[in-house]
């Protein structure tokens, strides 16, 4: 089944929120216009805090983003990723990245692309437009579900948002 757009980025969101909140951990969906922030995530007790954003597709390993990633480096905001599969019977898959990294990443990436050429051998041109395919990071950049837990977990005090 394939939601529209929204749809599909509201689902993301709460498929998110629920997996915190599986994991005993309060996941505050943000209000629509609530610009870079989709999720507050705190431990019951509210002295360990992250903020989540969410991007959503379907049926793809690949995410569209455009050129403001490339400053997001909070250590205490995370990217999740999810992927709605087609059939309506099957779980989203996740993939979970710190901002720092992602920011990094994309940044680097963007301008080794920016120095090859297009299939007809003519230069690129800059865009506005980025990816995220995690085909190209380590597997030690990408956090699981206990991995996003643990680093809560180990947030100070001094490192609230």
């Amino acid at each position: 089944m394939k939601l529209n757009k929204q749809l599909s980025g509201i689902a993301g969101e709460y498929y998110v929120a629920a997996e915190l909140s599986r994991r005993g951990y309060l996941a505050a969906i943000t209000l629509r216009n609530s610009d870079g922030v989709d999720i507050l995530v705190s431990n019951l007790n509210g002295d360990k805090l992250i903020s989540i954003q969410v991007k959503t597709t379907q049926n793809k390993l690949k995410w569209i983003l455009s050129k403001k990633v490339e400053n997001e480096t909070s250590k205490n905001k995370y990217f999740v990723f999810v992927n709605i599969p087609a059939n309506i019977n099957e779980s989203p898959t996740y993939r979970i990245i710190n901002s720092e990294i992602l920011a990094n990443h994309i940044f680097v990436g963007h301008r080794n692309w920016l120095k090859g050429t297009t299939k007809n051998g003519k230069v690129r041109n800059d865009s506005d437009v980025r990816q995220f395919d995690p085909q190209y990071f380590r597997e030690d950049e990408l956090l699981s579900w206990d991995d996003l837990i643990n680093e809560i977990n180990f947030k100070s005090e001094s490192e609230l948002i």
